[in-house]
């Protein structure tokens, strides 16, 4: 199915939204469609429950962060497999930096760890998700490590260890002191 089929079917599932058909090198294996963001959850829906689209296998959502190049800043790309019709469909929502994105685990709840992984390493915010907290990262982190801005330090020297040298004598003075400082029990644990 292509972009165009898929764009003619959900606008009948899905009134007032308007999507466009994006190119990639991909496209005629994996149409993509740019959807906007306010009508996310109703597409979702629709690619799910509509007969002849049938998307019921979440496969992954991402982000790209296009700064400074774009504003909005932002692409957030979910892929849906339908595998009755052995079809795929890539969405893309475009959100600036602080703009919350629905959460789509109402529709596939298998994509709620990979949100969560998104809202860690981008800091994108899906509004509606039940457990919206850092996967990746120490809770105590700060910022977002896969944003463009994130400060990174350029030049660190690296950590380098000398394996300890220790002649025959001193590695058989050593073994003698560990048995006598830890003597092994009658079971030989």
């Amino acid at each position: 199915m292509s972009a165009a089929e898929l764009i003619a079917a959900l606008a009948a599932a899905v009134p007032g939204a308007q999507y466009e058909a994006l190119e990639s090198a991909d496209s005629d294996v994996t149409p993509a469609i740019l959807v906007p963001v306010e009508h996310l959850l109703a597409t979702a829906r629709a690619l799910r429950e509509t007969p002849g689209l049938e998307f019921h296998a979440f496969s992954d959502v991402t982000a790209v962060d296009f700064y400074p190049r774009r504003e909005p800043r932002f692409d957030v790309v979910y892929h849906m497999v339908s595998p009755h019709r052995r079809a795929r469909v890539r969405l893309k929502v475009r959100v600036a930096l602080d703009q919350p994105v629905p959460s789509v685990t109402s529709v596939w709840p298998g994509a709620g760890w990979m949100e969560r992984e998104v809202f860690d390493l981008f800091g994108i915010v899906f509004e509606g998700h039940g457990d919206l907290r850092r996967l990746m990262m120490p809770d105590d982190w700060v910022g977002h490590p896969l944003r463009k801005d994130y400060p990174v330090q350029l030049r660190k020297d690296a950590a380098t260890f000398m394996p300890l040298q220790v002649t025959a004598e001193e590695f058989r003075a050593n073994l003698e002191r560990d048995r006598t400082v830890r003597p092994r029990s009658k079971e030989g644990v």
